[in-house]
């Protein structure tokens, strides 16, 4: 899978390395490991064939479906990450290091440092989240990491760097060093991994990222997991006077953070399928409120969707597509929220939740009732012929919308946004144990 790295690699102790919780969190020398075989760790307890086989380890009896209990599958994890530990398939870095990560293929060039970021309360809107986050995926997470005491893959993180220092050094290790890994995936990417060991350029990546905002482009729901654990282990492990004071491994977690000036992120959009909703019947029922123009097929409706000025809507099923523009002023006006910014309601997924969906559909906009299709629009037509339903092609937000919204201490709608290209998982991790 991977080219073997030129010396080993893993987590360095963080004792004393600074932090600055008042700013944009820095990246400390980095208690990170990464793979001689990078492997896909964000399900340990599934991957067998290695000496170190999770059915050797199981906790208890598989469910009647074949899975894994819940508690037993963390369990696995944990004793699989140990065992690839003991037997070197993971090594420890030798020396503290940040990480160059670059991804590569047709049309797509990101580059970025992997690190450690100090975790910092949302209000202080210095890493900033943009979608909300459900308790069952954070409560699954947060199991998997206490349980494994270790962060498996970093979360995405995107700040605007201009000129500075860090985009700097990441485009000079990039071009002008030897990787430590190059891999080629099944996507077609090219990743590859570089060690910055040399404390002077470390602290000048910390220098320059120190005054920073980073949004979450992906990964909200481990970012609020960090938060969680570090709450959890702040009352374990240090007295009520000293709580907050003293940084332990779990003040800080994995992160990727790409500047977005130099390296625009991939945002595609994410469709909707309304089961049960006729096409004819949504587009009759949007007539009274959108100007509607109909199509015969979904390509002359993608094309003009791409023309047309937000907001803007493709409604479409397997025999015609039909595109809305032009809302009414004084029903958009009078549907949407206003404890919400303009910006927010200006939005092309705000005016479907709380606009198209409730007051001309009568819909609420929920998993039970929104069926969500990422990217593919051809795939959502499929899925709205299947269900007797219409599919709604959008396109997607603008980044600087995004991280406007954010900014503004607000949430997108659920499913709004698919950043990418997302960080390989399997090449850089961090334990706790090793900090």
């Amino acid at each position: 899978m991977a080219d073997p790295p030129d010396h080993p690699t893993g987590p360095p102790n963080l004792t004393d390395l600074p932090h600055h919780p008042a700013d944009l969190p820095d990246l400390p020398d980095h208690p990170a490991g990464s793979s001689d075989h990078p492997a896909d760790l964000s399900d340990l307890a599934s991957l067998p064939g290695h000496p170190a086989d999770p059915s050797a380890h199981h906790a208890g009896p598989p469910d009647p479906a074949g899975e894994v209990p819940g508690q037993a599958r963390y369990a696995e994890a944990r004793d699989t990450l140990r065992a690839w530990l003991d037997a070197g398939v993971l090594v420890p870095d030798e020396v503290p290091a940040l990480y160059v990560y670059e991804q590569s293929g047709p049309e797509i060039l990101q580059r970025g440092l992997i690190g450690d970021v100090g975790l910092t309360d949302p209000g202080q809107r210095i890493i900033l989240p943009h979608e909300d986050v459900l308790p069952g995926p954070v409560a699954d997470r947060l199991a998997l990491m206490s349980t494994t005491r270790a962060n498996l893959e970093p979360i995405f993180l995107l700040y605007e760097g201009g000129d500075g220092t860090a985009t700097g050094l990441v485009d000079e290790v990039a071009t002008k060093r030897h990787p430590l890994i190059s891999t080629h995936t099944e996507d077609g990417l090219t990743h590859r991994l570089w060690a910055i060991t040399d404390t002077a350029e470390i602290h000048a990546i910390n220098a320059d990222l120190h005054h920073r905002q980073a949004l979450i482009a992906d990964g909200h729901h481990r970012y609020a997991t960090y938060r969680i654990l570090q709450r959890q282990e702040h009352a374990t492990h240090q007295p009520s006077s000293e709580r907050g004071h003293a940084d332990g491994p779990w003040d800080f977690g994995l992160a990727l953070l790409v500047d977005s000036t130099a390296y625009p992120p991939d945002l595609k959009a994410i469709h909707r399928v309304i089961p049960g909703l006729p096409l004819a019947e949504a587009v009759a029922r949007a007539r009274d409120a959108w100007h509607v123009d109909d199509f015969d097929d979904l390509v002359q409706g993608q094309s003009a969707l791409e023309a047309a000025p937000e907001p803007a809507l493709l409604l479409a099923d397997a025999k015609g597509a039909h595109l809305l523009t032009a809302p009414d002023p004084v029903q958009l006006a009078r549907a949407m929220p206003a404890d919400h910014s303009d910006r927010w309601n200006s939005l092309n997924t705000s005016i479907l939740s709380e606009f198209v969906l409730p007051v001309l559909w009568g819909r609420h906009d929920s998993e039970q009732t929104v069926r969500i299709v990422h990217h593919h629009a051809s795939a959502a037509v499929q899925l709205a012929a299947r269900t007797g339903g219409t599919a709604v092609i959008l396109k997607p937000l603008a980044v600087e919308d995004v991280v406007a919204v954010a900014a503004g201490g607000e949430r997108v709608p659920r499913k709004s946004t698919s950043f990418g290209p997302k960080p390989r998982t399997g090449l850089v991790l961090r334990t706790f144990a090793t900090d």
